[in-house]
């Protein structure tokens, strides 16, 4: 299997930074990058529509996971991007779908999800999305 780039999408929740464990495994014994995917809550995303929130905080926490993601890859090359999992005008915009359309934009060879049971953390965009990319990914998908 040629493994290129990992896609592994992280919202600071617990159980992505787990998947980010996975995913840096993966892409170290592939030879292989990590590309770590922020998507923003549909609260926050909301609230930073309707200018409630500051867009320089989200980055900023953005930014601090990022951090977070680099320290457990050690020496894995990381690259990111940062994405609304929500929006309030686009009804076709859900964390599944803004995943999918990433490893499809960037030719991802591989994409880690965590999928735990949906815990009521309104941070945790992406269980709510990994029945949906498991469903519809082109490339494997290892969940976690």
């Amino acid at each position: 299997m040629d493994v290129d780039t990992v896609l592994v999408p992280v919202d600071g929740s617990e159980t992505a930074m787990d998947a980010v464990e996975y995913a840096v495994e993966i892409a170290d014994r592939y030879g292989a990058g990590v590309h770590a995917l922020y998507l923003v809550g549909e609260n926050a995303a909301a609230e930073m529509e309707a200018g409630a929130v500051d867009a320089t905080d989200i980055a900023t926490r953005g930014e601090q996971i990022m951090a977070s993601v680099r320290a457990i890859a050690g020496t894995v090359p990381v690259d990111h991007s940062s994405a609304c999992g929500f929006s309030t005008c686009r009804l076709s915009q859900h964390p599944g779908s803004v995943i999918l359309d990433v490893a499809e934009m960037l030719a991802v060879d591989f994409v880690v999800v965590p999928r735990q049971p949906v815990t009521g953390d309104e941070e945790a965009v992406i269980e709510k999305a990994a029945e949906y990319v498991i469903a519809y990914a082109s490339q494997p998908v290892l969940s976690v």
